[in-house]
C-alpha cells in the first residue's frame, strides 16, 4: 500500500471505499431518472468536487440540457469551518428553469442549505438535489438530496474529483483516507 504525506508531513495511505464500475451503475439510474422527470433542465455543479460526477452524468442524459457551475466552501483540510463562502458564481439567470444542483457529498448539509436558500430567490421553476455521496452520520443541518448515489460512513474520502489538499482527484474510485492512528 503506498503511503503520502499530508501539506503537514503526516503520513497517510487510501483504501478504495467505491469502485468506478459501482459509480457508473448508479449515475446510469440517476441520469434515467432525469431523463424520465423532466423534458429540459439546468445542472449547476458545484465546483470542485463534482465535476468528475458531473461530466460522466450529462455523457449520459438524453433531455435538452444547459450548465453552470457554483463555487461554495465551507472546508479547510478535513474539517467543516461552519460558515460558507460563494468563491464562483452563476455566469446565467436561473429563473423558471427546471434546476438540478450536483453535488459531491453532503456532509454537514451546510453548504446544501445555503446554497439553495441563495438559489430560491433567484426564481427557478424547480430545484432537485443529486448528491454522489451521502454522509448523514455528520448533519448538522436539515438537509438532504432528493437523490444519493452512496450513502458513506463518517470518512474523509477523495477520488472520481474530489481531493484532500487538492490532491487525488483524478483516481478513478473513490477512497476512504487512512492516517496511521485511524489503523
Amino acid at each position: 500500500m503506498k503511503t503520502y504525506y499530508n501539506n503537514n508531513g503526516n503520513p497517510y495511505t487510501l483504501e478504495t471505499l467505491i469502485s468506478f464500475d459501482a459509480i457508473q451503475t448508479e449515475s446510469d439510474k440517476v441520469a434515467r431518472t432525469i431523463n424520465e422527470k423532466y423534458e429540459k433542465i439546468h445542472i449547476i455543479g458545484l465546483l470542485k468536487g463534482s465535476f468528475v460526477f458531473m461530466t460522466d452524468l450529462i455523457r449520459k442524459i438524453t433531455i435538452p440540457l444547459t450548465l453552470d457551475f457554483m463555487a461554495v466552501s465551507s472546508y479547510e483540510g478535513t474539517e467543516s469551518t461552519g460558515e460558507v463562502k460563494i468563491l464562483k458564481e452563476l455566469n446565467e439567470p436561473i429563473g423558471g428553469k427546471d434546476i438540478i444542483i450536483l453535488e459531491d457529498i453532503v456532509d454537514t448539509g451546510l453548504t446544501l442549505v445555503k446554497t439553495v436558500e441563495l438559489l430560491k430567490t433567484r426564481s427557478p421553476k424547480s430545484i432537485m438535489i443529486v448528491s454522489l455521496l451521502d454522509k448523514p452520520s455528520r448533519r448538522t443541518q436539515d438537509s438532504s438530496a432528493d437523490v444519493a448515489c452512496f450513502e458513506i460512513p463518517d470518512e474523509f474520502v477523495v477520488g472520481y474529483g474530489i481531493d484532500y489538499e487538492q490532491r487525488h482527484r483524478e483516481l478513478k474510485d473513490i477512497c476512504k483516507v487512512v492516517f496511521p492512528s485511524q489503523g
